[in-house]
């Protein structure tokens, strides 16, 4: 009996172990699946339209169960310390009012600064993350608390530059467009900071708090295409007129005559060309699942600043048009707004039965040309071929010049035409010993580097060929004194430079006979007889130089003289 007693005790108390288990699992469970609160305290209004972009993407990176109070600053509109105050004491109201949040998210520098500042007094124990802050310097300072952490906005002035100079390399200027906003404030210390990496380019800005409405638009029309313009952030001006972003963005397209760059993606699509921007619907989803991790459990000293900020290349292709540009002329991961299909994308569903029937017909016509087209490739084929003989037939194949066969046919057709030229016969001197003392080789080589040096010489009136073993001749198509006597002496100019024979350098002579069609003679054969006899004087009177062809009379007459 007291068996069973003690069974039965036994069973209530792991029943009842049980039970307890289940019911704390089953607490936990829905203290997990919970809804969590979060505060996003904006630096601006809703109105402005980056803050819109944030919230969407805030939306996309919470849970579907959690709640997300919003608070503006609007320190676009309202920057004293009244309204400080003022939003002080009503979002002090509002926390002891409400439920406890799990995180705060803070968007830009002036709600950073406005958390940081006021944080022991209104929420000292909540965690807080940030997103769109530019002054990474201030942001990094804020995190080494241990309930700080966030992402920050890098607006890349470097690289819109680059973007804007290969668009317009001729760029001698960069131009932004600033006012005296906190924002401002931040992003004008990262625009001068580059202006040590582009010496060559000038920096300077437009103020807009410090212009009154009629300066400010004439400042902004007044940039030229020299310049590259960057739109950062304009609240206001200096008549006191407060711009919403709308129309700060539609006053600077209005009068801007050049393409104006961005460095967020808010006006990108409405006038301004746009440039590397950051993504602030990326921004505001890389903070809310940041914020989600914290209230799901993380330590927030765990989750480190995103310092790479999610920039994109985004362009507008009306502002292309406009201008000119094309999207060549932009990086190739760039993301194009305002993009028109092209013809066959709007058709594609009448094209593509279309091109169906036209490529089958083509394949028809294709195949049936296929024996046509294969003979006359065929053909093609032969007359390369006999190009590529007749050419080697024309041609030394040890010097590359052409040859005597293609020397006459060439000489023939300008007496044929009456054209005057003059013909340079070279030989060098002493071959013979060259070829005996260094051995064919070296002769070779001498007659490849005087080739050589008679090709440097070619042009549309000179033309250098081989003659016969080591002779060369030249055609001149002129017979004027100075000309011709200009080339002897650029002929005997070859045979001043050593040349290297089995790799010794050597010097080596040249003989040159000179004559002229029709001053000499006017057929052809005789022609080269004449060059050829005034060649043979040199050789006579001491090699190494060059000689006219002189006619017999003329000889007996210098020889009486």
């Amino acid at each position: 009996m007291r068996k069973w007693k003690a069974w039965l005790f036994a069973l209530a108390v792991l029943i009842g172990i049980g039970t307890i288990g289940t019911v704390s699992v089953t607490a936990e469970a829905q203290n997990l699946n919970q809804g969590k609160r979060v505060l996003f305290i904006s630096s601006y209004s809703y109105g402005w339209d980056t803050v819109q972009t944030q919230i969407e993407g805030i939306k996309a990176g919470v849970d579907e169960n959690t709640t997300i109070d919003y608070e503006f600053m609007d320190t676009k509109r309202f920057r004293t310390d009244e309204w400080l105050n003022m939003f002080h004491d009503m979002l002090k109201y509002h926390l002891e009012n409400t439920d406890p949040y799990d995180v705060v998210i803070v968007g830009d520098d002036a709600a950073l600064q406005f958390a940081m500042e006021y944080r022991e007094e209104l929420f000292p124990e909540i965690p807080v993350v940030f997103e769109g802050v530019n002054d990474e310097e201030y942001a990094m300072k804020a995190a080494e608390n241990p309930l700080v952490t966030g992402i920050i906005e890098k607006l890349s002035v470097e690289k819109n530059i680059d973007m804007a100079l290969k668009v317009n390399p001729t760029a001698d200027k960069v131009v932004a467009i600033l006012d005296d906003s906190v924002t401002a404030d931040a992003e004008r210390k990262n625009f001068y900071n580059s202006a040590e990496n582009y010496p060559e380019l000038e920096f300077s800005e437009i103020n807009a708090a410090e212009l009154e409405t009629a300066r400010l638009q004439q400042a902004i029309s007044k940039v030229d295409d020299k310049t590259i313009l960057i739109y950062i952030v304009m609240s206001k001006d200096g008549s006191g007129k407060q711009y919403t972003s709308d129309q700060a963005l539609c006053m600077i397209v209005d009068y801007a005559k050049v393409p104006v760059y961005r460095m967020v993606e808010a006006g990108i699509g409405d006038g301004l060309l746009g440039g590397n921007v950051v993504s602030m619907y990326k921004s505001g989803e890389i903070a809310a699942q940041m914020a989600m991790d914290i209230a799901n459990g993380t330590d927030s000293a765990e989750i480190n600043v995103v310092k790479d900020s999610p920039n994109i290349y985004c362009v507008d292709e009306d502002v292309m048009r406009k201008f000119g540009l094309e999207a060549s002329q932009f990086p190739k991961d760039t993301e194009f707004v305002n993009h028109r299909e092209n013809f066959f994308v709007r058709n594609r569903e009448a094209l593509i039965p279309a091109l169906i029937l036209i490529t089958a017909l083509n394949v028809i016509i294709c195949w049936v040309c296929f024996d046509n087209y294969r003979r006359r490739k065929l053909l093609q084929e032969l007359e390369q071929a006999r190009a590529i003989m007749e050419a080697a037939a024309q041609h030394d194949f040890l010097t590359g010049l052409p040859n005597r066969s293609k020397f006459m046919k060439d000489l023939e057709q300008m007496i044929d035409a009456k054209v005057p030229c003059t013909v340079m016969m070279l030989d060098i001197d002493n071959f013979k010993k060259i070829n005996d003392t260094y051995g064919h080789t070296a002769g070779d080589e001498a007659l490849q580097q005087v080739a050589n040096r008679l090709k440097e010489m070619q042009s549309q009136i000179l033309t250098s060929y081989r003659f016969a073993g080591d002779e060369f001749i030249l055609i001149l198509r002129s017979s004027q004194n100075m000309l011709v006597e200009k080339t002897a002496y650029q002929c005997r100019q070859v045979f001043t430079k050593d040349v290297v024979l089995c790799g010794t350098k050597r010097k080596i002579g040249g003989s040159i006979g000179i004559a002229s069609y029709p001053k000499d003679t006017d057929n052809l054969e005789q022609l080269i007889v004449c060059a050829d006899d005034a060649m043979y004087q040199v050789k006579k009177n001491g090699k190494n130089d060059f000689a006219f062809y002189k006619k017999p009379e003329e000889e007996t007459t210098d020889n009486t003289q």
